[in-house]
């Protein structure tokens, strides 16, 4: 009999080994980030469990970072790593996640949400520059010394940056800039021909590398969230911000998005900068603006669920999106998606996947082309 091995040593790879006696009683744990007590990403294989009824407790479930995550989340899973699909028979009960699932294969894989992996980061980049008119720079290095790859295109004067994956287990990010950059560079598409004669795009799709790889949820290397450091960004414990932000300087945007995932709320949302300092009618307005024309631009997109608008004033600077509102003047939102599925259009099979996810981003060109006049 084949015995059963668990592995994570590899790309974005995240478990821990507590218990392999059983097949109806594997114990695991989720390893916190480094040097941080975040933790809720998870991707680990299983071999040698072909036609056995795996049942796989994930022990420290209710010591993650967002416990409420897991209340109707089903768990991915693929034998291939390029089909994925949910298990059903996922539940979470007395503090611990439970997983079960007969595996048809002597391989199977297992994450929170669809693996982006980084060597899949590098193919995409590497087709994205053989487009005409597209240059890759590196607007510095992570603090593990990997390059923060930008892609540039365009030639408007209206300066556009996209972000993804500050957090690192938000990996339905980087699915979203791959359907959005997808589209991007079709120039036989005409909201693509337009938005590229009247703007410059910036884009970086995976903010955060190192975590990327090492299957962290929420930090870098350093163990710094990415996410509440703008305005203390360093180059010992943020380097990734840090460079953003000089590039930044030199192409003041007019229109930032930053792309998340968010643990509990199954829906598509925007959180926008109504509570930054001084922040204006006309931000007010462009980003009601928006709202209204990314939720004509998909169907996946709401406005009715999201986060509380903060009070005037009391925004946290060291967000992306507070931070360049009230630096540069501009709209600037956070785009939020679902680890679990959109429930005003659910697909219990697959639930919000990446394609879901990428449909979602080139829907975004819609939405930016309905504002660009004005922003």
């Amino acid at each position: 009999m084949t015995k059963i091995q668990i592995s994570s040593t590899f790309d974005g790879g995240n478990i821990k080994v507590q218990s392999l006696d059983y097949h109806s009683n594997i114990r695991l744990e989720i390893r916190p980030d480094n040097n941080s007590d975040y933790f809720q990403w998870f991707h680990f294989r299983v071999t040698g469990a072909k036609g056995l009824s795996l049942k796989i407790v994930l022990v420290n479930a209710s010591k993650a970072a967002f416990p409420d995550g897991w209340l109707n989340y089903n768990a991915c899973a693929s034998v291939d790593r390029k089909v994925w699909t949910r298990v059903e028979e996922t539940s979470y009960s007395d503090g611990e996640l439970i997983i079960e699932y007969t595996p048809s294969s002597d391989c199977v894989y297992f994450a929170y949400f669809e693996p982006y992996t980084l060597d899949r980061h590098h193919d995409f980049i590497t087709e994205a520059v053989t487009h005409n008119g597209v240059k890759l720079s590196s607007l510095g290095e992570s603090a593990q010394g990997r390059p923060m790859d930008c892609l540039s295109v365009g030639n408007g004067a209206k300066n556009i940056w996209l972000i993804a994956r500050q957090h690192p287990g938000e990996t339905m990010a980087e699915w979203w800039m791959e359907g959005f950059i997808t589209r991007l560079l079709d120039y036989n598409d005409f909201v693509s021909k337009e938005l590229l004669q009247k703007a410059s795009f910036f884009i970086v799709p995976n903010m955060c590398p190192d975590g990327s790889f090492i299957g962290n949820l929420r930090t870098n290397f350093c163990g710094a969230n990415l996410n509440r450091e703008w305005n203390n960004a360093s180059l010992e414990f943020s380097p990734e911000v840090y460079w953003t932000i000089k590039a930044m300087d030199n192409n003041k945007p007019s229109l930032c998005m930053d792309v998340h995932g968010d643990e509990s709320l199954p829906y598509n949302f925007i959180a926008g900068a109504e509570g930054i300092p001084g922040y204006t009618a006309k931000q007010d307005k462009d980003l009601e603006a928006f709202l209204l024309s990314y939720k004509t631009a998909s169907p996946d997109f709401q406005t009715k669920y999201g986060y509380p608008k903060d009070q005037p004033g009391s925004a946290n600077l060291g967000m992306c999106t507070n931070y360049t509102a009230h630096k540069y003047n501009c709209l600037s939102v956070t785009l939020e998606m679902p680890f679990k599925d959109n429930a005003n259009f659910p697909n219990p099979k697959i639930g919000w996947n990446g394609d879901r996810s990428a449909d979602l981003g080139a829907s975004a060109l819609d939405a930016i082309s309905g504002i660009i006049d004005f922003i």
